[in-house]
């Protein structure tokens, strides 16, 4: 199958199905934890860049302009551009946009000078130790948890850390120490992730007492290190672009021309109610991108979706649109129905959120057809989900929402067959067990922009 672009000739070159009985690989996030420059930064969702590269692989994408609405940490956007493309990316989680910058920054950054500030962040952090330094950094005022952040040996050394870091004048060197410090400030904390944000001492873990925080900081700044050595070694055409958008694709209008991109790869918050803000909230203050809780509330009313805990409260919300499916509106009735004897915390709080979610995947088709050129193809990781026991497959309502914007629906794939880690099943105070034969899942769908 060929796809014409303007400009550009997408080709869908016949690979054959992969293991996993698709012709897509596993787009599961954790197969980054060891491919340089993706292994940076640990991320509770996405996919991999393995997943990206077989995709540019399959449609033949060289000096393409490739697009990610909901770039995250910078998968899609870092792949492409080692592999020869443009990229765009949208997001509005500010330590995300953080580590996408960094990425994009890599292949100009100077070795040498970074190999001398973490020579020099060493040299500093050991001295200070030594001496009884008093740090000049404080704790960031508005970040408020159950329990200490920080211990207080731990947190002595954070903050030496973090004089040094603000005293780099450097923006992209300053930029990589701090997605270092952002990149592992949970390990050396109280806290862990199970998979949201929580108490380690809730998951029978001890706190942690003391850390090398400095020693830890710097190993991923050598890490850093060799994996930029990595990128200049496999990357010498350096003239393609990389744009971040640091807001919501449904702004997309303010920030692209229409038809600027030729393939679109992304995946957009699923149906999990899986808080990304909320789980980054250490990193936000302690990286100084928010000072008080109601800094939060863009992040919030900007997310993909919204969160139940924002929509529960709210009289009915409806659909925007005339279903193409009337499957949807169906369960979205069925789901309203349950537990009303729970108010917002039954099914009506979540009939809200999953109406708003859906809400948000029209305009999210619309943004698509508005960004991709006539022929170009768009390629959506979503996840199926269960609401108080009801298997809800996103990924269809999804792709007949996109056709009857005017996308082709060209196939969804299914690569991941068993997905685990829905929080929404495993919390308390969400009612209803799923049923034994249904099966979370993880799907791609393919959609295309015809020509004329």
């Amino acid at each position: 199958m060929v796809v014409s672009t303007s400009g550009t000739q997408l080709s869908l070159i016949g690979t054959g199905a992969k293991a996993n009985g698709t012709n897509f690989s596993d787009p599961s996030f954790t197969l980054n934890k060891n491919v340089p420059i993706h292994r940076w930064v640990p991320w509770i969702a996405g996919f991999s860049s393995e997943f990206v590269r077989s995709v540019l692989d399959m449609y033949a994408c060289k000096h393409c302009t490739v697009l990610d609405p909901f770039a995250g940490v910078g998968t899609t956007l870092a792949e492409a551009l080692i592999q020869g493309n443009d990229v765009i990316g949208f997001e509005i989680n500010p330590y995300a946009v953080l580590a996408c910058k960094a990425k994009m920054q890599a292949r100009d950054l100077s070795l040498e000078s970074l190999r001398e500030s973490a020579r020099q962040f060493l040299d500093f952090y050991e001295e200070a130790l030594a001496s009884g330094y008093e740090p000049k950094s404080g704790a960031p005022q508005g970040f408020k948890t159950r329990y200490e952040f920080f211990s207080p040996m731990v947190l002595k050394k954070v903050l030496i850390m973090k004089d040094f870091i603000d005293a780099i004048i450097d923006r992209p060197r300053n930029d990589l120490f701090k997605l270092a410090f952002g990149a592992t400030l949970v390990s050396y904390s109280n806290y862990s992730y199970e998979p949201s944000l929580g108490r380690r001492a809730s998951v029978g873990k001890a706190d942690v007492i003391d850390f090398p925080v400095g020693e830890t900081v710097f190993n991923k700044i050598r890490e850093m290190e060799e994996d930029i050595l990595w990128l200049n070694n496999k990357v010498t055409d350096k003239s393609h672009s990389a744009k971040i958008v640091h807001d919501s694709f449904f702004e997309y209008q303010s920030h692209l021309k229409e038809g600027s991109a030729d393939l679109i790869i992304t995946s957009p918050p699923y149906l999990n109610n899986y808080h990304y803000n909320r789980n980054t909230r250490p990193h936000l203050y302690w990286l100084g991108f928010v000072k008080k809780p109601s800094d939060l509330r863009r992040l919030e009313e900007s997310n993909f979706g919204k969160y139940w805990q924002t929509v529960r409260d709210l009289s009915e919300v409806k659909l925007e649109f005339p279903s193409p499916n009337v499957n949807l509106e169906r369960q979205l009735r069925e789901l309203a129905k349950l537990h009303p004897e729970k108010g917002p915390y039954g099914g009506r709080g979540w009939a809200n959120y999953a109406a708003s979610y859906f809400n948000d995947c029209r305009k999210f088709a619309l943004g698509i057809k508005f960004a991709l050129k006539a022929g170009g193809t768009a390629l959506i990781v979503m996840g199926n989900s269960i609401l108080q026991g009801i298997m809800i497959p996103t990924d269809r309502y999804f792709g007949d929402i996109a056709e009857s914007v005017g996308l082709e629906l060209r196939g969804i794939e299914i690569p991941r067959q068993t997905r685990t880690g829905n929080s929404i099943i495993q919390s308390d105070v969400r009612v209803g067990k799923a049923k034994e034969s249904q099966q979370l899942y993880e799907a791609i769908v393919e959609l295309r922009k015809p020509l004329g």
